[in-house]
C-alpha cells in the first residue's frame, strides 16, 4: 500500500497540477531517500516538468531542461505520500523532500515517508529505461487478454502470487489481488497453468474493472494514504473480503471468510472460490 490506484490517482493529480511548471528548487531533508543519482540534484533548479508517468507503484516527474530530460521517480512504497500542502502532511519530522514550483497551481510538493521503504531516484534516459526494464512487467491497462492469458497459462505458481509479482504485472498489491480473485471467483492457491481461457479471460476484466473503480474512488485509504490534495480515497468502503475475516460472504452463500496465511494473508471464501 498505497498500490496501482492509489499511485494513478496520485499521477493524475499532479498532471493536472504541476504539468508546465518550473521547478525552483529541491530540499532534501535526508540524503539516504534518494537512492541513485543525488549527484544531479542541482540540474532539476529550473528545469520544467513535461509530464507525469505512473509505472506500476510508481510516479514519475519527466523533467527537461535544454535539450536534456531526466526524470524524477518517487516509489510510495508502504507509507510514502506526494503532498501539495504543509498541512497534509502528517507529521513534520517524515517530510524528506520538498520540491518549490513556479508558473503552476501548486506552489510546492512534499515527499513524506514515515517507514521510509520508498525512495526518491533522479535518473537520466539511460539509467530511467534501465530502471523500467529491471522493474516493471506488464500495465494491467496496457497489455491485451491474449497477452494476460499466455502470461497465466505459462505461470505454475499459485495464481495470487503471478498477480503480485511486479516483474510479470506491475502494480498490483494484496489489497487488490485479493479483492479481483475473490470477484472473480478463483482460489489464491489455483495454479494459473491448470486455469481455463475462459476463466482467465473473466480474471483479466474483473482485474480491469475492480482497479478502474478503485481509481475513480480515489484508492483504498488502510493506514495512511491520501491524494495530493490531501483527500482520503474510499474504495476501502466497497471491499468485499480485503481484512474482512470471518464476516458472512458478501454472495450470500452462508460461508464466512477466512484467513490463509503465507506471505501475505489471503481473505477466502472456499465456497465461491474455486481452484
Amino acid at each position: 500500500m498505497p498500490e496501482l490506484p492509489e499511485a494513478e490517482v496520485v499521477r493524475r493529480q499532479l498532471h493536472a497540477a504541476v504539468v508546465g511548471t518550473t521547478i525552483k528548487h529541491i530540499r532534501v531533508g535526508r540524503k539516504d531517500i534518494i537512492r541513485q543519482g543525488v549527484e544531479s540534484l542541482s540540474w532539476y533548479s529550473g528545469s520544467r516538468i513535461t509530464e507525469v508517468q505512473r509505472h506500476g507503484k510508481s510516479v514519475a516527474l519527466i523533467c527537461e531542461r535544454g535539450a536534456e530530460e531526466r526524470v524524477v521517480v518517487a516509489e510510495l512504497g508502504m507509507t510514502g505520500l506526494l503532498l501539495f500542502t504543509r498541512e497534509a502532511i502528517p507529521s513534520a519530522k517524515h517530510v524528506h523532500v520538498m520540491m518549490s514550483l513556479v508558473n503552476g497551481p501548486q506552489p510546492e510538493l512534499w515527499y513524506w515517508n514515515a517507514r521510509r521503504f520508498g525512495r526518491l531516484y533522479l535518473l537520466d534516459q539511460k539509467d530511467w529505461k534501465a530502471y523500467r526494464q529491471r522493474r516493471f512487467g506488464s500495465d494491467p491497462f496496457t497489455m491485451t487478454g491474449d497477452e494476460f492469458v499466455d502470461l497465466i497459462k505459462s505461470c505454475r505458481g499459485r495464481i495470487k502470487a503471478v498477480l503480485l509479482n511486479q516483474h510479470r504485472i506491475a502494480g498490483i498489491g494484496n489489497i487488490y489481488a485479493n479483492e479481483v480473485l475473490f470477484r472473480a471467483g478463483i482460489h489464491p492457491y489455483a495454479r494459473g497453468c491448470r486455469l481455463s481461457k475462459k476463466r482467465i479471460r473473466a480474471l483479466f476484466e474483473t482485474l480491469q474493472r475492480v482497479l478502474e473503480e478503485a481509481i475513480l474512488k480515489g484508492g483504498s485509504s488502510i493506514r495512511s494514504f491520501v491524494a495530493p490534495d490531501g483527500k482520503p480515497g474510499q474504495f476501502q468502503h466497497r471491499h468485499l473480503v480485503y481484512q474482512k475475516t470471518d464476516a458472512p460472504c458478501p454472495t450470500g452463500c452462508g460461508n464466512r471468510i477466512r484467513t490463509l496465511m503465507d506471505e501475505r494473508s489471503s481473505f477466502v471464501c472456499s465456497t465461491c472460490q474455486k481452484r
